[in-house]
C-alpha cells in the first residue's frame, strides 16, 4: 500500500508539473509553426501543416487525458486512504489506483514519442537502453 501511495503521489505530481507543461510548450511551437506558414504560404500551408495540426490535436487530447486522469487518481487514493483495514485499502490501491496510473500512462508514453527529444524532461525508453 505504501509503495503504490508514493508511486502514485510522485507520479501525479510528474504528469501535472513536468510532462503537462513540457507537452504544451512542444504544441505551442508547433501552433507556431502552422501561424507562420500560413502567413508565408496562405493557403497553401492548410496541405502542407496537416501533419503538425494533427500533432496538436493528439497532444491537446493526451493532456486533458492526463489531467483528467490525475484528477481521478487523487480522488481514488483519497477513497482508499479513508479506509480502516489495512486489508480493503491495500485492496483499493491495487483495484482502482494502479489501473488509474496505467491509464495516465498510456497517454505520456503518447506524448513521449511525439514531444522534441530537446524538451523531454526524463529519459525516454529507447534512452534508457544506453545508459550505463
Amino acid at each position: 500500500t505504501k509503495k503504490i501511495q508514493i508511486e502514485a503521489r510522485i507520479f501525479g505530481d510528474m504528469a501535472i508539473n513536468h510532462i503537462i507543461p513540457v507537452a504544451t510548450k512542444y504544441q505551442s511551437s508547433l501552433v507556431d509553426n502552422v501561424y507562420k506558414m500560413k502567413g508565408i504560404l496562405g493557403d497553401e500551408a492548410d496541405e502542407l501543416s496537416i501533419s503538425n495540426i494533427e500533432l496538436i490535436r493528439k497532444i491537446a487530447k493526451s493532456v486533458r487525458t492526463i489531467e483528467t486522469g490525475v484528477s481521478e487518481l487523487v480522488e481514488a487514493r483519497k477513497v482508499a486512504n479513508r479506509l480502516e483495514s489495512e486489508y480493503e485499502k491495500a485492496l483499493a490501491y491495487y483495484k482502482t489506483v494502479v489501473p488509474k496510473m496505467d491509464t495516465i500512462r498510456e497517454d505520456i508514453d503518447r506524448l513521449e514519442e511525439i514531444v522534441d527529444d530537446q524538451l523531454w524532461p526524463l529519459p525516454k525508453y529507447r534512452e534508457l537502453l544506453f545508459i550505463r
